[in-house]
Formats: C-alpha cells, sequence, structure tokens
C-alpha cells in the first residue's frame, strides 16, 4: 500500500502514480448484527448519521483532486471490549490491543507510514479530528503541516495578543507571563474582521462548473485551557496558526472553520484547496463499499477484518492506477 502513499525519505523519489498532496484521516461505519465481530458496539457512526451497532474503521488515504487511494487503516476498539475476555478471544484480538481514541489511532497510523518511509505532505481531518488539542498537538510535535476542521466555538486570541507580566515589586517571586484577557470564539474572530474580509475563491471544478465560495483568513492564537495551561507552564507564547472561515454569500455568518500550521506566507488559496480536498475521501467510501464490498466482510476475528480492509484497498488502488493510465476520452463538445 505504500507504493501509493507520499514522498520516499532519504532522497528518493516520490511515487510515480500518486504524489499525493494530503494525506486524509477519516473513518467509516460498518453495520453489524449481533455482538462478536471484533470491535462492535453500539456506537455513534457519522457513516450512518446515529448511534448503531457497528464497527468503525479508521483510515488514512493519500489524495490528490485527481485521485486517491487508503495507505493505512485501524480498527476501533470501544473501551467495553478491554475487559470482555470472552469476545476479545472469539475475535482473536490481540492481548496488547486495548481502547484507544480514534485520533490516537490515527497517529499511530501516521508513525507507522513515517516508518515504512513515507512523509506526509499534509494531514487533512475533519472536526472530529481537527477539534482535538492532542490531535493537533502530535501534528506539531512531529513537525507535520495539518489543514484540519474545527468548531465555531473553538477558543482563541487574535495574532497581536501577547501574554503580559505585571510589574516585579520586589518581593516574591516576579509574575509570570499570562494571558490576562479571555479568549474569543473562532466565530466572534471572523466575524469582528466582518464581512468585507471575505474574498471570493475557486477550488476545483464539479459536475456543475467551478466550485467557488467566499472565505476570510486570519491569523490567530489557538486558546482552549489545555494551551493556555501548557503556554504558562513553559513561560511561551501560544502558536500563531491559520484560521480560515467559510463565509458563503448570502449567508449571515460563516459556515465552516478550519486551523492550519502552514507558515505565515502561505496563499489562501491554497489554504482552500487543502481544506476542501476531504471531498475525495466520501468519494474513496463510497467506491470501496458500493462496488468493491469494503462492508460485506463476514468474518470476526481483529487479523480477518485489517486482511478484507487491505485486499480491498489494494482492488481500490489497482481501479486508481488504471483509471489515470486509460482514461476515458473527453465527450466531444
Amino acid at each position: 500500500m505504500g507504493s501509493c502513499g507520499g514522498a520516499r525519505e532519504s532522497g528518493a523519489p516520490e511515487c510515480a502514480e500518486i504524489a499525493p498532496e494530503a494525506w486524509i484521516v477519516d473513518d467509516t461505519g460498518f453495520p453489524k448484527k449481533g455482538c462478536w465481530s471484533v470491535g462492535v458496539a453500539r456506537q455513534y457512526s457519522g457513516t450512518l448519521g446515529r448511534v448503531d451497532n457497528c464497527q468503525i474503521g479508521v483510515s488514512i488515504s493519500a489524495a490528490t483532486d485527481q485521485a486517491s487511494c487508503p495507505v493505512n487503516w485501524r480498527i476501533f476498539i470501544p473501551e467495553e471490549w478491554d475487559q470482555d475476555r470472552e469476545r476479545r478471544a472469539k475475535a482473536h484480538l490481540p492481548e496488547e490491543i486495548r481502547h484507544e481514541p480514534k485520533w490516537g489511532l490515527a497517529l499511530a497510523m501516521i508513525d507507522e507510514l513515517r516508518g515504512w518511509g513515507l512523509v506526509p505532505p499534509v494531514v487533512c481531518a475533519d472536526g472530529a479530528y481537527g477539534d482535538i488539542t492532542e490531535f493537533r498537538g502530535g501534528l506539531d510535535e512531529r513537525a507535520i503541516s495539518y489543514v484540519v476542521q474545527v468548531k465555531a466555538a473553538t477558543s482563541a486570541f487574535a495574532e497581536q495578543v501577547e501574554p503580559e507580566r505585571p510589574p516585579y515589586r520586589g518581593r516574591g517571586r516576579p509574575p509570570a507571563a499570562r494571558y490576562r484577557t479571555k479568549p474569543a470564539s473562532l466565530r466572534e474572530l471572523v466575524l469582528r474582521a466582518g464581512r468585507r474580509a471575505a474574498r471570493g475563491i475557486g477550488w476545483r471544478e464539479g459536475s456543475r462548473g467551478r466550485m467557488h465560495s467566499r472565505f476570510v483568513a486570519l491569523r490567530v492564537r489557538p486558546a482552549n485551557i489545555k494551551l493556555r495551561r501548557a503556554a504558562h507552564a513553559n513561560d511561551r507564547e501560544l502558536p500563531v496558526r491559520w484560521l480560515l472561515a467559510e463565509w458563503p454569500a448570502g449567508q449571515s455568518e460563516p459556515t465552516n472553520y478550519w486551523l492550519s500550521n502552514l507558515p505565515a506566507d502561505t496563499p489562501v488559496r491554497e489554504l482552500v484547496r487543502l481544506a476542501k480536498l476531504r471531498w475525495r475521501i466520501e468519494h474513496d467510501y463510497r467506491e470501496l463499499k458500493d462496488a468493491l464490498g469494503l462492508d460485506h466482510f463476514e468474518g470476526r476475528s481483529f487479523r480477518g477484518w485489517h486482511h478484507h480492509v487491505t485486499l480491498v484497498s489494494l482492488a481500490h488502488a489497482f481501479l486508481t492506477l488504471e483509471r489515470r493510465r486509460h482514461p476515458r476520452p473527453r465527450a466531444a463538445a
């Protein structure tokens, strides 16, 4: 699977077939009956749009606007499985495999891919991952660029806000520098910038023409309580990040928000293109399930599930490469 996953380290050339522009982190649900299939539980699935009896698989796909393919999978193990010896035995679940949050699985998968010699160009993810401070922090610690969706209520300061250090009065420990104002939400920061700050940007050709909307891009300092405490403990400033907000024409306020640690000189058009690249994963999941049987696995075991999703992903990669090598001729105008 790694052959289509990204640039090689140590100066080796990029994949000749798909040179991905991003790795997309996501998860999908597998409806199940009964309780013995590995990882099955009543849990929320974004794919199903509800709580149901299902398995959840976390995936990483290497993607461009023209092509993509899954390069790694992990099954999510709910907490209830940790102490259920009977179900673990019937599913042949290894003893060392325990419950781990989906964002933790994603970071472990990224580490595994890097161990194969692949380098993520940028990581993209929806709010189920982007909203998690530890996930974004894990990418920062690994020096991995990201563009991830977040909630409007996420706390942040404007870029110019800095920690304040009160004057030392000569007694006791000198006061530490702290952010002494209350952070705003991302929504509030964009509304302060105003509708006039939005600019129209197109990002790809859709079935009905050019995809286009209006966006506001600001430099901000994400500032939830965990980040502020960490900054205070280490006597440092909160890092500056890109805030990208989609504010469609005719809407009273923005509809979507993203945070990114890409450099300050990154063009806004590039931020938009990467933020919108996640459409590829929905396309992949539909083909993997509807055409290739991703969710038709009837086995129960941990190893069997991973064998199944790997083989289906290989079939998907083969079809993707065949489509690129033998593109359909364009219809006459």
